[in-house]
């Protein structure tokens, strides 16, 4: 996990890491991944180019779909996640909508917490090979909570529960929802946990007008301003047997996502919160940026677009690569200068 950017280290026999003609002590990496919802599919290309080019990092933390992700690579099953991404396909993604008539989410997400509960099992994120944390925001209280140690799978559900969609998760005595709310990329808390350098990948980076005014508006000549009317559903043909009785989950998954050009609840409260999401991080971003900023452009891609998990992955493989050689020269600047001239200086933790 400590190998240098230069390489994978050998050990000398003083028991140090030993590169080239001299050894180096690489700085410590951090890795803050943000969320977006399917569009965090493209942080397992971002972290498989990063690891590929020896570029390993010691802190990972991540919000939302970052807390996944991230969780998923500190824990090993990064190969996993990665084959249950791309099987998705929208049948299988309506498969894990556990729709609910009453609580506080519209979603009760037990099928995807089983799904990873038999991936992640009962891991416990202090004893991961490396620094792991996600973010997630307490109800009621807003406050920004930091999970650095108790289940990996609790920690990931708790980042990832978007209000509205998802019901809160009970961590200890808090109900946590979604990190986005207060931290959609996590740099400070990468930095927080000891990252010397603090690679952060941006999902909403190229989102674009969530910034525009539009300043002049309204109808135009005698227009009358109304409320769209509801769409005209033709009555389906009646069904024998049970059938014919009403489905409250079907209907509630046709008003999820909407029909007839109407959007549905999903996105009304997605696109809300894709908004806000936007003008937190770039507030976030301006206030504590990261040392470098990966960025794939995936604006074009939905937010419950999982199915396209192959498209998004080669989006972050993309963006990785662009960024590959300012990270390693970043990392070489960082490296101490006695390093270069080739003391033996301890590795990072």
């Amino acid at each position: 996990m400590l190998d240098s950017w230069m390489g994978r280290g050998q050990k000398g026999s003083d028991g140090h890491d030993k590169v080239g003609l001299g050894s180096i002590r690489r700085p410590v990496i951090g890795l803050a991944l943000g969320g977006g919802a399917a569009r965090g599919f493209a942080h397992i290309g971002i972290v498989r180019t990063l690891v590929a080019h020896g570029i390993v990092p010691n802190v990972v933390v991540g919000t939302s779909i970052g807390a996944v992700v991230g969780g998923a690579y500190a824990a090993g099953h990064l190969d996993t996640l990665e084959e249950w991404a791309r099987s998705l396909q929208p049948r299988n993604i309506l498969g894990y909508l556990d729709i609910r008539l009453n609580g506080s989410g519209l979603i009760g997400g037990h099928k995807l917490a089983a799904q990873l509960e038999a991936a992640f099992g009962h891991v416990l994120i202090e004893d991961l090979p490396l620094k792991f944390a996600t973010v997630a925001t307490e109800v009621r209280t807003g406050h920004e909570i930091w999970l650095t140690h108790g289940r990996v799978v609790d920690a990931m559900r708790a980042s990832y529960a978007l209000p509205g969609i998802f019901s809160p998760v009970l961590v200890g005595d808090r109900w946590l929802v979604d990190g986005a709310l207060v931290d959609p990329v996590p740099v400070s808390a990468a930095r927080a946990f000891g990252a010397e350098i603090v690679i952060a990948a941006n999902l909403s980076s190229d989102v674009f007008a969530h910034g525009t005014t539009i300043h002049s508006h309204g109808p135009s000549g005698e227009v009358t301003v109304a409320m769209a009317p509801d769409p005209v559903v033709e009555p389906p043909p009646p069904k024998r047997g049970f059938g014919k009785f009403f489905s409250p989950e079907r209907t509630m998954k046709r008003e999820f996502f909407g029909s007839g050009g109407r959007p549905g609840i999903s996105s009304v409260m997605v696109d809300a919160f894709n908004i806000m999401q936007d003008r937190i991080t770039r507030a976030r971003l301006a206030g504590d940026p990261p040392d470098l900023l990966i960025s794939p452009r995936v604006g074009e891609i939905g937010w419950f677009d999982f199915h396209r998990a192959d498209d998004l992955i080669a989006h972050g493989v993309r963006a990785a690569e662009r960024a590959i050689d300012s990270i390693q020269e970043a990392i070489h600047i960082l490296a101490p200068a006695s390093d270069k001239a080739g003391a033996t200086i301890e590795k990072a933790p």
